[in-house]
């Protein structure tokens, strides 16, 4: 790839977030010349929390060819322009409104921002590289509540799934429909299916890679998004920390944003029409919320001050555990390259760095 007289482009939204800045990493170090959309809307979702600056600063001082746009995924004709401009070989889609808490109060700005941002991005796509790959950055929410129907059993520290076929975790044939999302497991889902309908009506190489509990120390991370490294972050700066509902065994399994870029990469370098894969750290990397805190506290060196909320989150997964089996037999060369020890050494790392500098 390196020696090709013309270098590839990839155009990366959200890339001032936790997966949009690694893939902008990623394939800077790979050669590729690299275009980034963010226009830190995360900070208003989100307050200071959520302002990713100090990534933007970070990803362009160390990307060798990146070019930031700042661009709201809103803008239709600014979006068909930019596309038209750049005509990408590649499109990486992590632009979004990714909390389903705080959805509920912003229904337009969050289907907006998730369904019609995706559809301005599909279309400009079509119209202008209809034979570019692309990879959207969907979520295991498109399932709503239906996962937790299935039978579990509590153990001491998680729930875990009481069926042996389930051992794996959740495969792709999980029902999307009557269940209860949230507005943005709705909008996601939305725009999983549009996404889905350009691969498959339009014969466009599209994948929604459905993730689990994305993770690593590029997270602006806040309460309501971000697990692990807003639990590390409350741990490394002695902040009062939230456990909503399910006894605190509620389990996700956790992947590194790194893992997440090289399956973009299996992707484009292997690519489908309309393709779905559930992406996550498999039972690998499975944590529940006590064993977490039990790994941020041994991480950091610090204790948690914490208080249990017996009423869980709307929507929220009791369990879930991403099943690789299909990402894994359609990219064999794909696999889980960063352990839960990884991913909760850089994480705790990255946060007691920022809170020694606040």
């Amino acid at each position: 790839m390196e020696g090709n007289v013309q270098m590839s482009k990839v155009l990366v939204t959200g890339s001032s977030g936790l997966i949009g800045s690694e893939s902008v990493l990623y394939f800077d170090s790979r050669g590729w010349e690299v275009h980034g959309v963010d226009n830190n809307m995360r900070a208003q979702f989100f307050g200071p929390d959520g302002d990713t600056t100090w990534n933007l600063r970070r990803v362009s001082s160390q990307a060798k060819n990146f070019t930031h746009h700042d661009l709201d995924m809103r803008d239709r004709e600014g979006v068909l322009k930019l596309v038209e401009e750049l005509r990408p070989d590649m499109v990486i889609h992590c632009a979004a409104q990714p909390s389903h808490d705080l959805a509920a109060s912003i229904p337009f700005d969050d289907f907006d921002v998730n369904a019609v941002g995706t559809l301005n991005l599909l279309e400009a796509a079509r119209r202008h590289v209809p034979e570019t790959t692309f990879c959207f950055m969907s979520t295991n929410k498109v399932y709503g509540d239906a996962p937790n129907e299935l039978d579990l059993k509590e153990l001491d520290t998680r729930w875990d799934y009481a069926d042996d076929n389930f051992r794996d975790g959740i495969s792709e044939s999980m029902r999307l429909d009557q269940s209860k999302h949230s507005l943005f497991g709705a909008s996601k889902v939305a725009a999983d299916v549009m996404v889905q309908e350009y691969g498959r009506y339009f014969g466009m190489k599209t994948a929604c890679f459905r993730g689990g509990c994305l993770t690593g120390p590029a997270h602006s991370a806040a309460e309501l998004h971000g697990f692990l490294a807003y639990l590390v972050k409350c741990v490394a700066e002695g902040r009062h920390y939230k456990i909503f509902g399910y006894k605190g065994k509620q389990v996700r399994d956790n992947i590194h944003s790194f893992d997440v870029c090289r399956a973009f990469e299996g992707f484009h370098e292997n690519p489908r029409s309309g393709e779905v894969y559930n992406l996550g750290g498999g039972r690998g990397n499975s944590v529940s919320m006590l064993e977490a805190i039990e790994r941020a506290e041994a991480a950091t060196g610090r204790k948690l001050d914490y208080e249990y909320v017996d009423k869980n989150r709307e929507g929220d997964h009791i369990c879930y555990i991403s099943d690789l089996s299909k990402l894994r037999e359609h990219f064999p060369g794909w696999d889980i390259t960063k352990t839960l020890d990884d991913i909760f050494s850089e994480i705790a790392e990255a946060a007691m760095g920022r809170a020694s500098e606040s």
